[in-house]
């Protein structure tokens, strides 16, 4: 088959839709479960080259967690602690796969974006993975293969209609890409640009040392980026974003919506949120809900108007500003990649505050040494790729 019928484009007044083959070869997808849409192919496309080229890149399987054509959240398998476990709501698992704590990271990273996701998985799906899959809310997955197990699990999601797509791990595009806006063809090579250890060689700051935990992250946060709309930056940890900023006009903005995302991350692992009593029976979106107003900047203010009956057995202790300034500050070593040169220190110093430690962007701005004294004051390392990774 080298075309398929979808309901409809990104709008149900956009019709026909189709995905198809324009030189006649077959699909490299097949539809195991569901009808997967327009806005769930791109997803599943762009999602599974995330996947496959974090995966060559570290060796480790990696899983992302796609919405609206950019990542929500993207790792690769490390294991998890018990406090991630809760964290990631998967504490009632015992020994996992690494695929699935892949995926755990991935979509733990931000619950809130990550709801509805479609799912992308370097790996064959196993039953570990589809066992966190089946309980939450997602729109579908792609993988290049599937156990029998996981496959029946993954079948009884939304009534037996959940989108399941099988990819011919072998597939490879033409080096030529195509597509159309108002009627006019763009053409473009592929973006096949190696993402690996030699591309952080460059390193500009007074500080050189870059371990190799480091690196993998700068790889995992470059490797995301490479995927995500622009403008974009990345902060990862431990092998997974931690905070994503897509698609914003200016950089500054980038990096402080990813901050907030990162921040809110470290937050949900602090003391008073891991000891959080919900009401029994609350929804699992609700309490990532709860937890999302807990954490955030009005909370103080929403814990004295009594807005929380809905979600707690008992009303929780104000989480105050200083208490989660002074939990942030304990965040260290975090890793910050760029798909665009920095053109202002603010982005640096707006960094440091979620404990951004090593950096990764292109270079290239006139004001590069404004930027590299800026990590210098905080003894960041800053390495220089020299290459922009724009994605539309």
């Amino acid at each position: 088959m080298n075309e398929m019928e979808l309901k409809y484009g990104c709008n149900p007044n956009q019709k026909p839709s189709r995905i198809f083959m324009e030189n006649g070869a077959e699909l490299p997808v097949k539809v195991l479960c569901g009808k997967p849409g327009y806005i769930n192919f791109l997803d599943a496309f762009n999602g599974i080259q995330l996947v496959m080229e974090l995966k060559k890149a570290t060796g480790l399987p990696a899983a992302t967690s796609f919405k609206h054509v950019s990542p929500a959240g993207a790792a690769i398998g490390k294991p998890l602690t018990e406090d991630l476990k809760k964290v990631y709501r998967v504490e009632d698992m015992g020994e996992m796969s690494l695929l699935a704590c892949a995926y755990a990271r991935a979509r733990g990273a931000d619950r809130m974006s990550s709801f509805g996701d479609f799912i992308a998985l370097s790996d064959v799906c196993d039953a570990d993975t589809a066992m966190i899959i089946k309980k939450e809310v997602s729109d579908g997955i792609i993988a290049p293969g599937y156990t029998a197990e996981a496959l029946e699990i993954l079948k009884q999601k939304k009534k037996g209609n959940y989108n399941i797509i099988e990819i011919d791990e072998n597939y490879k595009p033409e080096p030529i890409e195509k597509k159309q806006v108002f009627g006019i063809t763009f053409e473009q090579g592929r973006n096949e640009f190696k993402i690996d250890d030699e591309l952080f060689k460059n390193i500009v700051s007074e500080n050189k040392n870059l371990p190799k935990e480091a690196l993998d992250d700068l790889i995992v946060a470059m490797i995301t980026l490479k995927y995500t709309q622009s403008n974009s930056v990345c902060y990862a940890k431990d092998g997974q974003a931690i905070g994503i900023g897509a698609g914003q006009q200016s950089r500054i903005h980038c990096t402080r919506l990813a901050g907030s995302k990162a921040d809110v991350w470290w937050l949900r692992q602090a003391p008073q949120t891991l000891n959080l009593k919900f009401r029994e029976g609350l929804g699992r979106a609700d309490v990532d809900n709860a937890i999302d107003l807990y954490v955030g900047d009005e909370s103080e203010d929403l814990l004295r108007d009594g807005v929380w009956g809905n979600f707690f057995e008992v009303k929780p202790p104000v989480f105050t500003r200083e208490e989660k300034r002074e939990w942030l500050n304990k965040n260290e070593n975090v890793a910050l990649a760029s798909d665009a040169f920095f053109p202002f220190g603010d982005n640096i110093e707006r960094a440091h505050k979620s404990g951004v430690k090593y950096i990764a962007e292109p270079g290239g701005s006139v004001r590069d040494d404004s930027v590299i004294e800026t990590c210098n004051k905080y003894d960041m390392v800053l390495c220089f790729t020299g290459m922009r990774l724009f994605h539309h």
